[in-house]
């Protein structure tokens, strides 16, 4: 079967099954709790309200599935311990913003533009507390650089 055709059937069969398994009886996991954020950059204080995933299940689903985004929101999934950080974008249909944070709540890292559906590897290259998932762009929209300002309770000042 020719590349293009292959990857294209992939979609289909993921975005189906995406489909069924959301229609497919109650929910029973919780959804990730949506909590204030806020992140101080060259620009100014950006206040966000993300889903905050605490839990192995919570990181493991992250936006999988998601085809939107708030503006204002996005994910922070705390890994509880600072260490090196790899994510993916296996099943996820947007593209990202991935922000690294240390466990001081500074930025140490980001990967902007993610691939949607890609199984490459996204490496923190610094130990990491925490990552930040957020609309393509919204890094750059709010000038979030290396070294900025992350202000939420998971981050020890």
């Amino acid at each position: 079967m020719p590349g293009s055709l292959a990857k294209g059937l992939t979609r289909f069969l993921l975005a189906l099954a995406a489909l069924v398994a959301m229609t497919a009886g109650p929910v029973t996991a919780r959804a990730a709790a949506v909590e204030p954020m806020e992140i101080v950059t060259a620009t100014g204080a950006h206040r966000l309200r993300v889903e905050v995933a605490r839990t192995q299940k919570e990181r493991e689903k992250g936006l999988m599935f998601r085809t939107s985004l708030p503006e204002d929101g996005g994910m922070l999934f705390d890994f509880h311990e600072e260490r090196p950080v790899s994510m993916w974008m296996r099943n996820t249909p947007l593209s990202l913003d991935m922000v690294f944070v240390g466990r001081d709540g500074r930025v140490v890292s980001l990967a902007l533009g993610a691939e949607p559906y890609s199984e490459r590897i996204i490496s923190s290259g610094a130990p990491a507390l925490a990552v930040i998932e957020l609309s393509a762009g919204t890094a750059k929209r709010l000038s979030i650089a290396v070294g900025d300002e992350v202000r939420h309770p998971i981050f020890k000042r």
